[in-house]
């Protein structure tokens, strides 16, 4: 249990207030913090706020209070593509590959600030090859004829592309079969244990979540209610009201 709150915060929130509108806070005084090289869930029902800290966080949505600290700096107000050059890295819900393209020049998308450098992007694509054997053997294939465990995998690659130091994903496996939700989670543990990657996860998916996650925060209404190491939310029912 030490070692986990004891690692030092990469990303941190304080007092965050977030919403739509500026007189109406779907997030209230959100405190989290996102421990290095370490799963961070953030769970709780549908409404809740937790796609909305994300969007944040990432600077599509700007707080109307608190502060947001990656690796200590306030960046409450540095432009989202700023945010991305600082090692910060977002994963949507909805799937974000170009399905119309092969695999390979996705990924190839993902090193468009370093482009110019041919041999640096070859060195990030085969790093992906290696990371997601599987891709290597279809990167000529279009993306769209891929399972949607592998086009996620595409997707996470290509925003490994860019080196994160951070990074956030919603809904990872948002409509998904069993078997291949069971194949992004594997790899988001594998990205958090041998990338050097810290992750701040929003899920429904809440027993599936707390396997993978070292500390939870949960959310109701828009508030923190508990948080604590994923050993301390055995009693599901009581913490989440799941059936």
């Amino acid at each position: 249990m030490s070692e986990i709150t004891d690692a030092p915060a990469v990303l941190e929130t304080t007092g965050l207030d977030v919403g739509y509108y500026k007189d109406l806070n779907i997030l209230q005084e959100l405190n989290i913090k996102a421990r290095k090289n370490q799963i961070t869930a953030i769970l709780g029902a549908n409404g809740v706020g937790k796609s909305t800290a994300l969007k944040a966080i990432f600077g599509f949505l700007r707080p109307n209070a608190g502060k947001i600290l990656l690796e200590g700096e306030d960046i409450i107000d540095v432009p989202t593509h700023h945010r991305i050059l600082k090692g910060l890295a977002y994963i949507p819900q909805q799937p974000g590959v170009f399905k119309d393209m092969t695999v390979e020049e996705n990924l190839e998308l993902g090193g468009w600030t370093f482009r110019k450098d041919k041999q640096q992007v070859r060195q990030k694509i085969e790093a992906n090859y290696d990371r997601f054997p599987v891709l290597r053997d279809k990167r000529k294939q279009i993306t769209g004829e891929l399972s949607g465990g592998q086009q996620r995998m595409v997707e996470i690659g290509r925003t490994l592309m860019a080196e994160p130091k951070m990074l956030l994903v919603d809904e990872p496996t948002a409509g998904l079969s069993k078997m291949l939700a069971a194949e992004v989670y594997e790899m988001l543990t594998g990205l958090s244990k041998n990338d050097d990657l810290t992750i701040l996860l929003v899920d429904q998916e809440i027993r599936q979540a707390l396997k993978i996650a070292d500390y939870v925060y949960v959310l109701e209404l828009g508030r923190n209610k508990l948080e604590g190491p994923t050993s301390e939310f055995d009693d599901l029912e009581k913490a989440f009201w799941v059936g």
